[in-house]
């Protein structure tokens, strides 16, 4: 299977693994966003392009933050709250990001 199939198979699947998942994408090691899905039904918060200058940005912090992982550790994930969503960043692997948003009444 190739990637694009792949990715699009992942993130469907995870979209339906609980309904309190927003908005579901995968980034590169640069922030761009190769695969994202919206749920169903859903008005989103941000827009396409505000959602894709997000991901850039956080995966942007994340790096500045590679020179502390010798005393700190490496990442595990990263979980914002917001007062009316919550996101959360999940390195995949080196290169790959999966990044999320949920509710919080579902």
């Amino acid at each position: 299977m190739d990637n694009t199939k792949f990715l699009f198979k992942f993130t469907k699947n995870i979209l339906k693994f609980d309904k309190s998942i927003r908005w579901i994408g995968i980034t590169d090691e640069n922030g761009n966003i190769i695969n994202e899905r919206d749920r169903k039904g859903l008005k989103p918060f941000l827009t396409i392009e505000e959602n894709h200058q997000w991901a850039m940005r956080t995966i942007t912090r994340h790096k500045t933050r590679f020179k502390l992982e010798s005393k700190m550790g490496k990442l595990t994930y990263l979980f914002r709250r917001y007062t009316r969503m919550s996101r959360c960043l999940i390195p995949i692997n080196e290169n790959y990001y999966l990044i999320f948003t949920m509710d919080f009444d579902q």
